[in-house]
């Protein structure tokens, strides 16, 4: 068990490395990050839901990368699908740093599914809600798409593109040392953020419709 002390120290850690990433998180936010790795740590990993390997560093591999995605949600934006979701990586981890951002995490595998909706409730995530289903079947349609370790980009745009709204984007996580051009079907690249800070990340790509 940390002391407060430490508490403090890490959550002050914490909102130092989402600034260098342009995230701005209040202390109750990063506090809630700290308790979501922590949860990772303790179920996700055993589960298989994340691998082994990555138990000692969780901070760096999931919750920064996950948080890169929070500076480019924008004040309008209202609504976003986490498209296979996972352990609810990046969904829940942009749901703290953005809390007026309504978020659907999309899994279609239960226990997954299980394990999203234990974080949703141990963390108090109003603005967070699960859907056990295929993304194929989504009828809603939102702002913002996100994926990460869904598929390639084409097929995470063919995805994607029918849950939009006019205007909306993808934001896709590419794998590391992906570059550029990138392209699919029907989308244009409006974007690519590289993380410079953040040594095992590939960049993000929003994509919009022609």
């Amino acid at each position: 068990m940390k002391r407060e002390p430490e508490i403090r120290a890490e959550v002050s850690r914490l909102r130092s490395q989402a600034s260098a990433l342009g995230v701005e998180l209040s202390e109750d936010a990063a506090s809630k990050l700290l308790r979501l790795e922590s949860l990772l740590r303790e179920r996700a990993v055993p589960a298989g839901m994340i691998a082994a390997g990555d138990a000692g560093r969780l901070r760096e591999r999931h919750v920064l990368d996950c948080l890169r995605a929070a500076a480019v949600v924008r004040a309008d934006d209202a609504r976003a699908l986490d498209l296979g979701s996972g352990a609810g990586l990046p969904g829940i981890v942009v749901a703290i740093a953005v809390p007026w951002l309504s978020v659907t995490l999309v899994e279609r595998r239960q226990r997954r599914a299980a394990f999203c909706e234990l974080a949703v409730e141990r963390l108090g995530l109003e603005n967070v809600r699960v859907r056990a289903a295929r993304i194929e079947d989504l009828t809603e349609d939102a702002d913002l798409c996100f994926a990460r370790a869904l598929a390639p980009i084409e097929e995470a745009w063919r995805l994607a593109e029918p849950l939009l709204r006019e205007g909306g984007r993808l934001v896709y996580f590419a794998g590391r040392g992906a570059r550029g051009p990138f392209s699919a079907p029907g989308a244009r690249c409006l974007s690519t953020v590289d993380a410079p800070v953040l040594e095992g990340s590939g960049p993000l790509v929003i994509m919009g419709r022609q």
